[in-house]
């Protein structure tokens, strides 16, 4: 969610501009209840290859309302994040009020200046796309310390498998007021290489990269509501998103109300040299 590219402007049926980095900044309250967090072995793996403890910094770009932040924060070491929703920011400041070892920065990152190797990890979950990438892998590349750790992730929902029921009404209703030429395929692990390549390529060193599963089922009133913590969705004209909306639940709740989505999760751990 934060980054400077051009491809983050959305124009609506209006003919209006939009910042689609900003649309997660509207709703944090439903932002922070239905986007989910991430794997309690994800964070025991960073913790384990970055070796961060109490003396150790880190900082997190793109912190939305904090879904990877607190296992970082119970290892000890002094969390920075930084944020460019002012509304986002203020919820994590009252969020982690409790940790004496966190602080939140709203500005983006890309322009705001920071310190050159300090940081013994650098990490960010499902924002580091919003970011221009050699300019952004450069950054990281300076701010960290040698021997420090870069931790990238993100998760990858599926609610498109054909043997499931649920997930077979989820596209129907996607085709029709969605439709895309674009094959919809599940995350796997060849989807891995290009990450690797581009961290290979900026010059980190002892690239790992590691996928976790996991299902999570919803009612239909909690995947309207996910959907609408996704810019592209909030970004839809109004009348095309109600009725998007308004067929999707009825679809799912006709067929026992849940709607499984099955994620993959994707982490990339490099060090500087």
């Amino acid at each position: 969610m934060m980054g400077t590219c051009k491809q983050h402007v959305f124009y609506n049926e209006g003919g209006n501009t939009l910042d689609l980095r900003l649309m997660f900044n509207e709703d944090e309250i439903n932002y922070d209840h239905f986007r989910p967090t991430y794997p309690d072995e994800l964070f025991a793996d960073i913790i384990s290859y970055s070796l961060i403890d109490e003396g150790s910094n880190s900082l997190e770009i793109g912190i939305g309302t904090g879904q990877a932040t607190t296992p970082i924060l119970k290892s000890g070491c002094s969390v920075t994040a930084v944020e460019l929703g002012d509304k986002l920011s203020a919820f994590v400041k009252r969020k982690f009020i409790k940790y004496s070892n966190f602080n939140v920065v709203n500005a983006d990152f890309m322009v705001l200046p920071l310190k050159s190797d300090f940081y013994n990890l650098v990490y960010c979950a499902t924002a580091f796309h919003w970011l221009p990438k050699e300019e952004s892998y450069n950054k990281v590349y300076n701010i960290l310390k040698s021997g420090g750790t870069i931790a990238l992730f993100w998760n990858h929902p599926f609610p498109n498998k054909q043997d499931d029921i649920s997930n077979v009404v989820n596209r129907r209703v996607y085709n029709k007021y969605r439709p895309s030429d674009k094959e919809v395929v599940e995350f796997c692990g060849k989807d891995c290489e290009r990450r690797i390549h581009e961290l290979e390529q900026s010059g980190f060193k002892e690239v790992n990269a590691k996928l976790y599963h996991r299902v999570r089922t919803l009612s239909s009133d909690s995947y309207i509501a996910l959907l609408n913590s996704y810019s592209d969705h909030r970004a839809l004209d109004a009348k095309i998103k109600d009725a998007f909306e308004a067929e999707m639940k009825a679809s799912i709740d006709e067929i026992g109300g849940k709607i499984n989505i099955y994620d993959t999760i994707d982490l990339y751990l490099a060090r500087k040299p």
